[in-house]
């Protein structure tokens, strides 16, 4: 058999049962991820002192990367996103950083992955400072990206992409949208 890194067995019906990866290895959208490449990355940055990156089932029930750090200070998102945007690929950037004390290890001294907490992204580390919408448009547009996005709150200079945590979110369909019948150009979105 070829040597893939996937681990299976022989079932009594002669059938292979996959069991996982021998290795950090995952996949998401479709992309092959090794998640110490990121971890990598992550400790590269001056106020990181350690990371670690697993996948989480997102709320929306699609697999995303999520980063456990401990830091020297307090980290913004965008900041983290910046910094891994140059040397990673969009693809390879967690969808949230949570900040730990410390990470929880096994008795033998190795990063215990399965004592992490559920990730989470306050609203203080989306990347910018909330500044609420000042017009009636852009409240119903930001009470639409909340709903989208499952996010509580969405102001006026938060980044769609930042706050997104899986392509599939864009295409959620919100039925309670004022905006269900207006025609919207995507280039009026995005600018």
């Amino acid at each position: 058999m070829y040597r893939s890194g996937d681990v299976a067995r022989w079932k009594a019906d002669g059938t292979l049962e996959h069991l996982g990866r021998a290795d950090d290895q995952v996949k998401i959208r479709g992309f092959r991820i090794e998640l110490g490449e990121i971890e990598t990355a992550l400790v590269k940055h001056p106020q990181v002192r350690e990371a670690v990156v697993v996948t989480h089932q997102g709320a929306d029930g699609h697999p995303r990367l999520a980063a456990f750090l401990v830091s020297d200070g307090d980290l913004l998102t965008g900041d983290l996103r910046a910094h891994l945007g140059q040397t990673l690929p969009d693809y390879m950037i967690p969808a949230v950083f949570t900040a730990l004390e410390r990470l929880p290890l096994t008795p033998s001294g190795k990063v215990d992955r399965r004592s992490l907490p559920e990730p989470e992204a306050p609203a203080e580390q989306l990347g910018s400072q909330y500044a609420a919408p000042r017009n009636e448009t852009e409240e119903a547009l930001a009470a639409v990206w909340a709903e989208v996005l499952g996010v509580e709150k969405v102001g006026i200079h938060d980044n769609f992409f930042d706050l997104s945590t899986t392509t599939s979110s864009t295409s959620a369909a919100t039925p309670s949208s004022p905006f269900r019948s207006s025609h919207v150009p995507a280039r009026r979105v995005s600018n």
